[in-house]
Formats: C-alpha cells, structure tokens, sequence
C-alpha cells in the first residue's frame, strides 16, 4: 500500500496543499499534489516540487520517465516497500558472495593443473584468455553484490548471463573427455568452479528484487525485434567453422583449402554442448529483450555477450599466436620441404558475420542502459483505460487547474506552486476546503487499493 506524507505549505486563501509520495529514489521523490504530479527532493515533501506536471495521463508518463532519469539504476522503490536488507537478507548476501568466491578461486586454481588431453589451460594462451575473462565477469558480479542495494541486482544479472553460456561451453569441453580425452585435475575444478559461481549468482538473483519479463510498449517492438534477430544471428553463426587453411603445394602448384571448427562436426557430446550454448543465448537474449527495468535487462544481455566475445578473442588469439602446421594434416617436417608446402591461415566469412552480431548485442546493451523505464514492474498493479502504458496508475483528473509556475514534460524547472484561487468568502473557502479535502482522502483509498501488494 502507498504511504501517504501530507504536509500543510501555509494558508494562502485558506487553502493548503497535499503531497501523497508513491515512489522514492536515492536522491529524488515522485507523487501527486492537488491536481498534478511532482518531483520532490527526498525527504522534503513539503518543500515545492523541483518540476511538475497536469494530472494527466501524459502527465505522469512525463514525471516518470523524468524522474527514473534522474534516478541511479535500481535505486527506486514504492513508498513503504522495506529498502534496507533484513539480516536474512544480509546473510544471504554474504552467501552469495561467498560462493563466487569460492568459484573463482577454484577456476584460478585449475587453470594450472591439465584439463584435457593432459594440457593445462595456461599452457595454452587460446584457451586461458576466455577463462579469463569469465573469472574477471564473475568477479564484478561478487563485487556488486556485496555492494548491495540496485547493485546486487546488477551483480546477481551479470553473473547469471555469465553464467548461461559458460555452461554450454564448459559442457562441450567435458564431451570431448566422452569422446576419448583424458581428463584432468584442472577440468574438475573448473566445473566446480562454474557450479559455486552459477550457484552464488543463482542466490543473489532470488535474493534481489530484480524484475521480471512484461509485455513491451508499442514502441520498443522494432528494437526487440533487433535484438532478439541479433541473438539467433550468433547463435547460428556459432556453428559453422570460423578457422580456414589454405595449403599450397609449391611442387605442383595445387591449392587446398581446409576449414576447422564446425560446431557440428564433434563428437556427440561435444555437439551436445555446443547446442547447449546456442539455445542458451537465444533464451537469454529473449529474456533481456522483455525484462522490466529495461536496464536489469540491459545487464543481464551483457553477461552473455561477454561469453560471446570471449569466444571471438580466443579465436583472435589462435589465430595470431598458434599457426596451422603440416603435422595437422598429416605431412611430416620433411614430407612438408619436399613437396614445398606452405600454409597460410585466417578465417572464415561466418567468423565475421558472428562478430557483427556480437557488436550489434553489445550496442543493444548500452540502448537498454540508457533507455528509461516507463515504470516500475508491478503486474499487480490495475492500469485505468487512459493511463499511459507501462507506467503506474495514478488518479487521472478530468480537468487540471491553472498552475502559476512552469508545467513541463522535459527538463527540471522550479517555481512557486499556487493553490486554485477562491472567489468566495473566507468561510465560504473553508467549505470547500473541507469538501476537497474528503474527495483527496477518497481519491488516496482507491489510489491505495491499485497498489496494495
């Protein structure tokens, strides 16, 4: 239920003003006045609003998307919602952390030990440097977490996005043990690893108020549409072979050109995996796309994309440290000066097309950032037929009274609020006064009714 702060700004004609506070940032306060919505310092509802707006449903449409906009990420709240953790809620906080604490420490220690085939990952820069960079990601999201506040949400959606896609490619390295690989020290703890940090990032987002998927405004559906088009670009162009060879027989002037890397050209349980990846980019893509606050999808996006683009610089790096050589298609050093064989590699059109799509999630993600909310996620919440989409109802007068002082739907102005002036006597103001006053209270019940939890 909305709290309501009534405050008494002077007798001006016997008239006095009442704030009702519905929403509450870090520094900012949204609600209504007699006849219009507001922007109110924190704290100081009976201070003059810093902007106001007719009460209109385009009114409040505007005072929203203004007032998210001065607002930090995730730091708004309904009046009367609890903002500080429960020590439950602290416990679990430090729980979460904890085990991405001690994921990324396992993942640091089986860098080292052999992971498959008897190799360890740092013994190979292609493979240590996507590592790397998952272990960085889970590392901010544990960061932000222990932070708490809006930036537990951010930390438990980053770590999730994260950790969706590690999953699938965590599982395609596993499948080629399957597939006759030995296994090593270094491949356990890397899975164990990915498991603390999936499982503190997995407590952090049940523990954080971090949204949920709605229904999209009319005019976010071509951008969706991008995104979500974005996602399934990548994930089909993750299959296809990204590594091209081109050998030239000096001998006889013949040219073969051999690609690597079909995703679907592995063993099965490697195929398996890598199946795992794409459909888990799809569904995160989609998910983001649809999540309300747009920028927790915005994080969210930006947890797999970063998963995508460790997958391209690894690609980069075998490509530039780690050449092709002849025992890679069967010659030896010296059938290889014989026949005057050279090598030459790069890669494959799809490599680039996949890179494309990755830049265009990557460009998504900061549109998503910056865009503001229309409003808060509350499914429970009744939206009258005139109200703006998305944005929480509020009562919508039928006619607003002439306010003295600016009325905007942009930038912050300040002013002197007036009160409607009366043309009646003192007493006969003071009636009317009364008569305002108990249609205000009958407008607060109903108002209360659309937000009661």
């Amino acid at each position: 239920m909305v709290a309501s702060q009534r405050t008494d700004q002077g007798r001006t004609g016997a008239v006095r003003e009442k704030v009702t506070i519905s929403y509450r940032g870090a520094r900012y306060q949204i609600g209504r006045g007699r006849h219009f919505y507001g922007i109110w310092v924190a704290g100081e509802p009976a201070a003059q609003p810093v902007a106001w707006w007719p009460e209109t449903a385009e009114g409040w449409s505007g005072a929203w998307s203004r007032f998210t906009a001065m607002e930090p990420p995730g730091s708004v709240v309904r009046v009367g919602q609890r903002t500080a953790p429960a020590p439950a809620a602290n416990r679990a906080v430090i729980i979460a952390a904890s085990l991405l604490g001690a994921g990324i420490l396992a993942g640091l220690i089986g860098l080292f030990p052999g992971y498959v085939g008897g190799a360890s990952l740092a013994s190979q820069a292609y493979q240590l440097v996507p590592h790397l960079i998952y272990l960085a990601a889970w590392a901010v999201a544990g960061v932000l977490i222990l932070r708490g506040s809006g930036r537990l949400q951010a930390g438990a959606l980053l770590g999730v996005g994260v950790s969706v896609l590690a999953l699938g490619l965590f599982l395609a390295d596993l499948g080629q043990v399957f597939a006759g690989q030995s296994a090593g020290a270094g491949l356990v703890l890397t899975l164990l690893g990915w498991l603390g940090c999936a499982a503190g990032s997995v407590t952090a987002f049940r523990l954080a108020a971090v949204g949920r998927p709605a229904r999209p405004l009319h005019r976010e559906l071509g951008h969706i549409a991008m995104v979500v088009i974005a996602g399934l670009g990548a994930a089909f162009a993750f299959a296809p072979s990204w590594d091209s060879d081109v050998l030239r027989l000096g001998a006889t002037g013949a040219t073969y050109t051999v690609t690597q890397g079909n995703a679907f050209a592995a063993p099965g349980a490697v195929i398996a995996g890598n199946v795992i990846v794409m459909v888990g980019l799809v569904a995160v893509v989609a998910t983001a796309a649809l999540w309300r606050p747009i920028r927790h999808g915005a994080v969210l996006l930006a947890g797999a994309t970063i998963a995508l683009c460790a997958q391209a610089i690894s690609a980069l790096v075998l490509q530039l440290g780690q050449g092709a050589t002849p025992a890679q298609f069967g010659f030896t050093p010296q059938q290889a000066a014989q026949a005057g064989l050279t090598i030459s590699s790069g890669f494959t059109p799809v490599f680039w097309v996949y890179c494309v799509f990755v830049v265009a999630l990557a460009a998504s993600c900061a549109w998503m950032f910056l865009t503001p909310d229309a409003g808060p996620a509350q499914p429970q919440i009744s939206y009258p037929s005139n109200a703006a989409p998305g944005a929480p109802a509020l009562r919508t007068a039928s006619a607003s009274p002439a306010l003295s002082g600016p009325v905007v739907n942009g930038p912050v102005v300040t002013g002197t609020l007036l009160a409607p002036t009366q043309q009646a006597s003192d007493e006969a103001g003071d009636e009317d006064e009364e008569d305002d006053d108990d249609d205000f209270d009958n407008d607060e019940g109903t108002e209360d009714q659309k937000f009661r939890e």
